[in-house]
């Protein structure tokens, strides 16, 4: 497994589709369940509605995606790994599936009302190509919501957490998963990303506007919002 750095290569991405059977399991033990709590608040933001189009990226199995489709709302699953694709499509036939790189998005101009991505954007090999990519696809005055890690706020807890990802994350995801140098690469990552002012700014340069987050479980996880222009 490649080591973690901000410059992503696809081959390396891909291994995600190594987990994809055990995927969502897996997440919700080594975040103590708090993966469900995050889904809800990420619904929550989104704040799909009957009719309109949502543009779930990065996807994986299209967890995130049920309770969009749940509203009513005709949402898109897409994925970068096809391992992933497969597992889902078998879970969910119903769902419209697509392959797709956050780089190069496979959708016309002005498509969604909302597009939103969890625990994605980290993965990508050029963040900032990504969020321009999705304020191309979104309609004017639609809006993108990202889920993904972040920095705690409180320090004690900053120094606990980070030795949490490097000592203990790898040995639970040897024990849970097929692909434990999945999970090496996740800690590795996720002490690479950018805090949460420094997201938003690229949020900004990207394009949107009126950017804000909101922090949850302490930071561990951090929700940025804004919205395309009219």
């Amino acid at each position: 497994m490649t080591r973690a750095s901000l410059d992503k290569q696809p081959h390396v991405v891909e291994h995600r589709g190594d987990v994809a059977a055990n995927y969502d399991r897996t997440n919700d033990v080594l975040s103590l369940g708090q993966t469900r709590l995050w889904r809800k608040e990420v619904a929550k933001a989104v704040d799909a509605r009957p009719a309109q189009k949502v543009l779930d990226l990065a996807a994986g199995t299209a967890t995130s995606s049920l309770p969009f489709a749940a509203t009513g709302a005709y949402v898109v699953p897409c994925d970068f790994s096809l391992g992933m694709l497969k597992v889902g499509k078998d879970r969910h036939p119903h769902l419209p599936f697509t392959a797709g790189d956050a780089t190069k998005l496979p959708f016309k101009d002005d498509t969604f009302d909302a597009v939103t991505i969890s625990f994605g954007l980290r993965n990508v090999q050029d963040t900032d190509t990504a969020l321009r990519e999705l304020l191309r696809v979104t309609r004017p005055g639609g809006r993108v919501v990202i889920c993904e890690f972040s920095q705690p706020t409180w320090k004690p807890f900053r120094t606990v957490y980070s030795e949490y990802l490097m000592r203990a994350l790898p040995p639970v995801a040897t024990a849970v998963s097929s692909n434990p140098d999945a999970y090496v690469y996740l800690a590795e990552s996720i002490r690479a990303w950018p805090d949460q002012p420094a997201l938003a700014a690229r949020l900004q340069r990207a394009g949107w506007t009126r950017v804000a987050w909101r922090n949850l479980t302490g930071g561990v996880v951090a929700l940025h919002r804004g919205y395309k222009p009219q």
